[in-house]
């Protein structure tokens, strides 16, 4: 046997050995051993002689498993897949129904413009046409009116820089208590209104970030392909196909009309089959935590449709949602609901299930005379501290992102059964428990597949002897049936 290669690129020699007849598996050999990376902290001492153990923090490539196997896994995965492209094809829209702009929100004509001029103004002689305010300056609106007679304001002069209007320009008065201040120089988006007054056609709605948020993306995929070398580039290629499949397939036939519940389980499955083996290799770990990530999708699937209907979530809280209602009356909004937490779910799936079958197929390498019960022990223990880290890491993640909800009812004094209650509320909870349960469940499905599929190796086989690593001196014992 020539000299190997683990990820490290590190050169292993091994020694000639006699070849082992089938019913007579090596057992405790020699390993190159790749490690998952969930280091335990358990000092084992010195290992026996005979016993070398070269540990490194590197997903290594998945040994190969039998031939009877990989039909096995082949015979599952296929129709799943066909089964993925048909739902895809049938349900593919031709692009998104055409509406009447409303102009309202997002609903509205936008171009781009640039604040060519800006100067301070008193924001009484701008507002002149206003009555004077007679509220009391203890509320937001009164102090808000005052303000706008009293103080002094920006006014900015805007061209527009793009549309058939290139060129013009109009004015943007700024309040001095306004959210969004503007600068000289600055790149805006503007609304255009067709149908009012020429003077008042366009106005300033938001400021333009393309460039910053570029750069950033900039610096996550160099940073991405610096660490993660080739598997970095294919990841965030795979980023783009998921991005793809999002915008061409999912909110397209969403909007077109289709369930948005089969939308997305078609659509998460292509995405999670595509992300998977293009990040990980065509290999029987990848299709193990394929069938595990399938798995935890249907669980979501089935609680999420439960517990939002059991709950009466409408899916209609705030006003993006009821601009989509009112613009796309036949959409189901529950449905939208439950299309969300399956997505939403998809990305950290990926990373339990894969990670737990790494750990399986790594353990199974360390020591090949473990059975499906010894290695399931020993990965679950692995997988307890994933189930602690990924509940903790989603639960804070859609804290975060409602923030200023909760801080609203905190100001309001409101009891946490009555935030609770709030349908606003309600959706995040849901979608937060029944997100996590799938990823609880995950860990063990996927590890109970992952460990039934390498202890069904017969060692003796050409496959089984390649899993169990190479061997560098010492004859293996006999292991007991």
């Amino acid at each position: 046997m020539g000299p190997l290669n683990s990820c490290d690129d590190l050169p292993v020699t091994s020694s000639p050995q006699p070849p082992s007849a089938p019913t007579e598996p090596p057992g405790h050999s020699d390993h190159a051993h790749v490690g998952h990376g969930h280091d335990h902290g358990q000092d084992q001492g010195p290992p026996p002689q005979g016993h070398s153990h070269g540990h490194s923090h590197s997903h290594g490539p998945a040994a190969p498993v039998s031939k009877h196997l990989r039909k096995v896994i082949a015979a599952v995965l296929i129709p799943f897949a066909v089964a993925v492209f048909v739902g895809m094809v049938v349900l593919w829209p031709g692009g998104a129904p055409a509406h009447e702009r409303s102009g309202v929100g997002f609903d509205r004509q936008t171009q781009q413009g640039t604040v060519v001029a800006l100067e301070q103004v008193d924001c009484k002689s701008v507002n002149a046409s206003q009555v004077p305010t007679t509220g009391s300056v203890s509320t937001p609106e009164g102090r808000e009116a005052r303000a706008q007679q009293t103080g002094d304001c920006k006014k900015a002069t805007v061209e527009v820089g793009t549309g058939p209007d290139k060129g013009r320009t109009f004015v943007e008065i700024v309040q001095p208590g306004a959210p969004r201040q503007l600068e000289e120089g600055q790149e805006v988006v503007v609304a255009y209104a067709p149908d009012a007054p020429r003077d008042l056609q366009y106005s300033v709605v938001d400021v333009n970030r393309k460039l910053p948020l570029a750069v950033l993306a900039g610096i996550f995929a160099v940073a991405v392909v610096v660490v993660g070398r080739m598997r970095g580039l294919f990841a965030l290629i795979a980023l783009v196909v998921s991005f793809g499949v999002l915008t061409l397939f999912i909110l397209p036939a969403i909007l077109q009309g289709s369930n948005p519940l089969v939308v997305a389980v078609v659509g998460a499955s292509a995405i999670m089959l595509i992300a998977l083996y293009m990040c990980h290799g065509l290999s029987a770990r990848t299709s193990v935590a394929v069938l595990g990530t399938l798995v935890s999708l249907l669980l979501i699937g089935l609680l999420g449709s439960v517990f939002v209907d059991w709950a009466f979530l409408s899916g209609n809280t705030d006003d993006n949602t009821g601009l989509i209602h009112g613009l796309y009356p036949d959409i189901d909004m529950s449905g939208l609901l439950l299309a969300g937490v399956i997505i939403g779910s998809l990305g950290v799936l990926d990373d339990v299930t894969v990670t737990q079958t790494s750990a399986v197929w790594e353990l199974h390498q360390a020591d090949s005379s473990m059975g499906s019960r010894a290695l399931y022990r020993a990965a679950i223990r692995i997988g307890r501290d994933h189930i602690a880290s990924v509940v903790n890491t989603l639960v804070l993640a859609y804290a975060g992102a409602a923030l200023p909800l909760l801080l609203l009812f905190s100001i309001a004094n409101s009891s946490m059964g009555s935030v609770a209650n709030s349908e606003l509320v309600a959706e995040e909870i849901v979608r937060t428990l029944v997100g996590s349960i799938g990823l609880v469940a995950s860990v063990p499905v996927t590890t109970a597949l992952a460990a039934l599929v390498v202890s069904a190796d017969r060692p003796g086989s050409p496959a089984g002897a390649a899993a169990s690593g190479p061997v560098r001196g010492g004859r293996g014992r006999r292991r007991k049936r």
